[in-house]
């Protein structure tokens, strides 16, 4: 064998050994890191099978050329691994997966902060190792650029091409609707792994970034028709608060378990828990939010359209035409404002309220900012209300005024002279945290109340407070399991999305409202209260005091929950009992949330908006 034949059998060999070891890395992280759920040894064996094709072609980028070249190889396979890695930080929080957007806006999970820092385990460093033994090993044994047989090259291209075309005929054999429902993330990569959908998502977003170029008037008439159609009767609280100014209060990470949850005798949430008694309360409603998360929430609040299912619309699209409550406020007269203790430019705020029409942004430079009075993200809530109160004075009224708290915040640092109860002791530092800084934001709101009423601007308000996405996501299941007592599966998972809406109105008898709805609902919810009508709209959500209205709320993953039924991770249950249930109860509303998310994508992504009149 000549020295050329012992090179290229080398490299070939170099080749198999990094396709083995990142179909086995791929496997274990899919098997172990992401919550998957699998049907049967068919399920477990495509889980190995649906990456060989992409891995094969991907690492081929090295192997194909007239030289095939180990070091390009091994640059293919540690970017594969670190794309790898960067889902797994990713999932362990979010239980979702790095889309092209979410690179674009990194700068909002604030680099390497303790929140980022969280998510590290000790066994990490071992997913990127491998890499740094297969650098000696090229090293060692002297693997060389060689010139590979052309047939060989062509069979492999071939066998890569093959299984990764068969593993998408299989795959839409199965969810022959999979690329429609491409924005359910975890069914597409247990489907065809998560390099095909990293491909595909760079495709879809470099498609979707040029589609309001070829957009025209035409494109927005049949949604209008379908929005028009969900439009419902005014209830009997239209304009209950015609004429108060408007407090918004985004209650951050807060899930609705935690009202009336007791830790050594002394309630979580005492001062919510009071206030809803004598407030409207919502104890069905949930968060819709996806990858933009707060900014998410408040977009749905402004706007009744759905998040994107990548990114944030605040990111990706602040030069939209929107019909936003700020604007339906501004021509009533009010004057519209946002209270934020963080960087004007986090989410890119600073040009999304300008968007949205929104009058003035306090920010915090305009507040301020110590060491001793702010912590993880910015100013703590208690300051942050405080310093907050001189600015409201001296609105116009009326005026709407926008408050985002901070403190409850992921990874839920507090100092200890901020601890204002007992924590729990489960397995999760992180989730005995959250119970401490939910008190805290508690505690906030309550003396927010008392400097409101103190300084005589109380009466003539009406306080609209919302959580505005998880606290806790399902990474923490186990953890919130032993505290609770029980396993959380699908159905009191779902359940947890639930998220506070306390809509207190001075002087107005409390009342509690069953209906199951979402944020994209809360626009409407607003501008009836307030008596405000808009001259143009286009709201997916409708108003959630209305005996007419349906129970429906959608998730941006196309789950869905309505009076009777759960649907979550393509599974249908009974959500009294928790049982699964016949999926023709389910699918009977595919159709109804298929319209809702992608009607709501085009608007977005074709700016349609600007063309209605």
């Amino acid at each position: 064998m000549g020295l050329e034949e012992r090179q290229a059998t080398s490299v070939w060999r170099f080749y198999l050994l990094l396709v083995a070891l990142l179909v086995l890395k791929t496997y274990f992280v899919y098997r172990f890191e992401f919550s998957f759920t699998l049907k049967g040894v068919g399920e477990e064996a495509f889980l190995v099978i649906n990456s060989i094709g992409s891995i094969v072609l991907l690492l081929g980028i090295g192997l194909f050329r007239k030289r095939s070249k180990p070091g390009l190889m091994l640059a293919v396979y540690f970017i594969l691994s670190a794309i790898l890695y960067g889902n797994i930080l990713y999932y362990r929080f979010y239980i979702d997966f790095i889309t092209v957007p979410v690179l674009f806006q990194f700068g909002n999970v604030g680099g390497l902060s303790q929140s980022t820092v969280e998510l590290f385990n000790f066994y990490d460093p071992i997913l990127i190792l491998d890499s740094v033994i297969l650098f000696f090993i090229l090293k060692r044994f002297k693997v060389r650029s060689s010139t590979l047989s052309t047939k060989r090259k062509k069979r492999t291209a071939v066998t890569g091409v093959s299984i990764l075309l068969g593993s998408t005929v299989i795959a839409l054999i199965l969810n022959p609707l999979l690329f429609e429902k491409s924005y359910d993330r975890e069914l597409f990569v247990k489907s065809l792994g998560s390099y095909t959908y990293h491909a595909y998502d760079i495709v879809f977003n470099s498609f979707t970034s040029i589609t309001s170029v070829f957009a025209d008037d035409t494109d927005i008439s049949e949604i209008k028709q379908y929005v028009d159609k969900k439009e419902i009767e005014a209830s009997s609280f239209e304009g209950v608060a015609k004429g108060k100014n408007l407090i918004l209060i985004s209650l951050e990470s807060t899930q609705s378990f935690i009202l009336d949850e007791e830790i050594d005798g002394e309630q979580a949430t005492p001062f919510l828990n009071k206030l809803k008694e004598d407030s409207y309360f919502f104890p069905n409603f949930y968060h819709q939010t996806a990858q933009g998360k707060t900014s998410d929430a408040e977009f749905m609040i402004d706007t009744s359209l759905y998040p994107l299912s990548g990114g944030s619309v605040f990111v990706r699209k602040p030069e939209n035409e929107f019909f936003s409550l700020p604007e339906a406020l501004n021509s009533a007269d009010y004057s519209t404002n946002s209270f934020h203790g963080n960087d004007r430019e986090f989410w890119n705020r600073e040009n999304m309220y300008k968007t949205l029409g929104y009058d003035r942004f306090y920010s915090k430079k305009d507040f301020e900012v110590t060491d001793e009075n702010s912590i993880n993200y910015g100013l703590k809530d208690i300051p942050f209300f405080e310093q907050s109160i001189p600015y409201l004075k001296d609105l116009k009224e009326p005026y709407s005024a926008k408050f985002l708290t901070l403190t409850n915040h992921f990874p839920y640092l507090l100092e200890e002279e901020d601890r204002m109860i007992a924590i729990p002791e489960t397995q999760e530092e992180v989730v005995n945290r959250y119970f401490a800084t939910i008190r805290y934001e508690d505690e906030s709101i309550k003396r927010f109340f008392e400097e409101m009423k103190a300084a005589g601007l109380y009466e003539d308000a009406i306080f609209v407070l919302y959580g505005d996405h998880y606290g806790l996501s399902e990474t923490y299941n186990e953890a919130l399991g032993e505290y609770f007592g029980k396993q959380i599966g699908p159905v009191e998972h779902v359940k947890l999305q639930k998220v506070p809406l306390i809509i207190h109105i001075p002087n107005e008898e409390g009342k509690e409202f069953e209906t199951v709805g979402g944020q994209v609902d809360l626009k409407p919810t607003i501008l009836e209260l307030l008596g405000i009508k808009e001259k143009t709209s286009l709201n997916f959500g409708t108003s959630l005091l209305s005996s007419d209205r349906k129970d429906f709320v959608i998730f941006r993953d196309g789950s869905f929950v309505t009076e009777e039924l759960i649907y979550t991770k393509n599974t249908c249950y009974n959500k009294e009992t928790g049982a699964k249930t016949n999926r023709n109860k389910c699918s009977k509303h595919f159709g109804k949330v298929q319209n809702e998310l992608d009607y709501s994508d085009k608007v977005i992504y074709g700016d349609l908006l600007r063309f209605v009149e």
